[in-house]
């Protein structure tokens, strides 16, 4: 069995010109990473291992949840094959995963998460938002061979502002 969290980095600013990994999050980005981060933590029972796209926003994104999961920044793996947009490429990424892990949360960006999220969950997502975040178990002894999968979880922001 394995378990995949996928998130999409935070809401990113466009206002210094930065060439694109560079882009640093807004504080509504960070806000949305604090609310959705607390509120996931109790999904993490078992241990999880944290990958990220080396875009700076993405980096952010996964310093604050691993801030809130109270796990040591420096168990980042930071994957610059996950800086796509694509879902080809980032399937490619998940499927090369070491099969001794069981529980993954990837950090990364769309098109290519809400892309994959419709080829290999049970649900389908119209988009999936910055902080967003996708769970979905795979009933598959190896990541190789990823087969559609059931979605376990789904956070996004939006849903955990009362206003």
């Amino acid at each position: 069995m394995k378990n995949l969290i996928l998130i999409r980095h935070a809401k990113s600013s466009w206002d210094k010109p930065v060439i694109d990994k560079d882009r640093e999050l807004t504080e509504r980005g960070k806000n949305d990473a604090i609310l959705v981060s607390k509120e996931s933590r109790v999904l993490l029972e078992d241990h999880f291992v944290l990958f990220s796209s080396n875009a700076r926003r993405a980096l952010e994104t996964a310093t604050i949840f691993a801030a809130n999961y109270s796990l040591p920044l420096n168990e980042i793996i930071v994957n610059e094959d996950l800086y796509t947009f694509d879902e080809n490429q980032l399937e490619i990424v998940i499927k090369s995963l070491n099969n001794d892990l069981e529980n993954v949360i990837l950090f990364g960006h769309n098109a290519a998460l809400t892309n994959f999220v419709n080829k290999f969950g049970d649900i389908f997502i119209e988009n999936v938002p910055t902080s967003g975040l996708i769970w979905i178990k795979f009933n598959n002894p190896k990541w190789s061979i990823l087969k559609k999968g059931i979605i376990q979880k789904i956070l996004f922001p939006r849903d955990l502002k009362y206003e």
